[in-house]
């Protein structure tokens, strides 16, 4: 019997996890293999009852926001190391989330952890900290990544890595619908936090009701992830007084109103690719904690900070970030988008070729491929 603990803090990061989680499963050629750790309702659904679901409460973004709750923090670091100690797992998976999972790694080698130690969705370390990778590369025994300039960073410091592709392309195409795109249809998909949502939403708000008065027909939906975030963009409907909003909001269809809206604009994070994947023009948008953000921009060592203007080295989605995320431009732009013109159509193929380096399809597989041949060079325990 194979032991593995996981670790995913974010609703993406569960989604990995399971996917992970289910391709282990069938790599494992019968043999029995039982999951433990933390992750959200997907990876739960695999690994059963010893897998915790906790991502609705884990998934805080800001230095400020993460301070208030230390202490919760705190105590689920040392659960998740007496879990470890308890069943001594073959190996020890981390799935994105750096912020925990490598304080998490450090605090396991301090312990005498000597199995494997695998990162999942490596850590963005080349935004923010790239001195961080040599320190990795002590701690972990694999990296897997999930974008192709990954493998060499992590290489130069003697990480093993392995480029498994991104699991979105294969998300993608099984989800893909014979839809067509709706005029006036424009779609806000404002995050999976409740911090973002509340960031966000009442600008959303006074953005649609600009966009309403310059293009008389405009129509509105806004994604809800799940039923908890539905009720709260509810409240900051009837409190910026505009509660026709809330008739806009649907839950669990994000896949389907990215391939139906004509323009969307979306929270900085996984939704942005998603978005590129699924080919819809869209506009990226961020606002956090004030200190939160000077913080941030003072370490981080990238100009950008969507995923898809990373990968294409230059500004291929507009963002508007913090001052600059305003009513009165971010429906300049999304009227830029509505129109067929040469903005609409450059972007549409920006988009296209950038999605083209991610890969073939069959991440999942891939990852797992690489996990058990890292297990397997250790022994089975009784």
């Amino acid at each position: 019997m194979r032991k593995l603990f996981l670790l995913a803090g974010e609703i993406s990061g569960d989604t990995h996890g399971s996917g992970l989680m289910r391709s282990l499963l069938e790599l494992s050629g019968g043999e029995e293999v039982r999951f433990y750790g933390y992750g959200g309702p997907q990876m739960k659904e695999v690994g059963g009852d010893a897998m915790l679901d906790w991502v609705e409460d884990a998934g805080v973004v800001g230095l400020w926001e993460v301070l208030k709750v230390y202490g919760w923090f705190k105590q689920k670091m040392a659960d998740a190391l007496a879990i470890v100690a308890r069943e001594k797992p073959d190996a020890v998976i981390l799935v994105d989330y750096p912020g925990f999972n490598l304080r998490l790694a450090k605090s396991l080698r301090d312990a005498g952890y000597d199995r494997p130690i695998i990162y999942y969705i490596s850590p963005q370390v080349w935004a923010w900290k790239k001195g961080r990778v040599k320190t990795m590369a002590q701690l972990l025994d694999l990296m897997i990544c999930i974008f192709p300039f990954e493998k060499e960073l992590y290489e130069k410091s003697g990480l093993k890595t392995e480029f498994a592709g991104h699991p979105m392309v294969d998300r993608v195409k099984s989800l893909t619908k014979n839809i067509s795109r709706q005029l006036d249809l424009v779609g806000f998909f404002p995050g999976s936090r409740a911090n973002e949502v509340r960031r966000l939403f009442p600008t959303l708000i006074q953005t649609a009701q600009r966009l309403q008065s310059q293009r008389p027909g405009t129509r509105f939906v806004v994604s809800a992830a799940n039923a908890r975030l539905a009720g709260l963009m509810q409240e900051l409907a009837d409190a910026v007084g505009f509660p026709e909003a809330k008739e806009w909001i649907e839950i669990g269809t994000v896949y389907d109103l990215m391939q139906q809206v004509q323009v969307g604009v979306v929270a900085s994070g996984t939704a942005t690719l998603e978005s590129a994947c699924f080919g819809m023009p869209y506009i990226l948008v961020y606002q956090v904690n004030p200190l939160t953000y000077v913080v941030g921009r003072a370490v981080m060592r990238i100009k950008f900070l969507g995923i898809v203007n990373i990968l294409a080295g230059r500004q291929v989605v507009k963002e508007m970030v913090q001052g600059d995320f305003r009513p009165e431009p971010l429906a300049a732009g999304v009227l830029e988008l509505m129109d067929e013109g040469e903005a609409r159509k450059s972007l549409l193929q920006d988009l296209r070729e950038t999605v083209g380096r991610l890969g073939e399809g069959g991440a999942y597989q891939r990852a797992a491929q690489a996990v058990w041949e890292q297990v397997a060079q250790a022994p089975v325990k009784a």
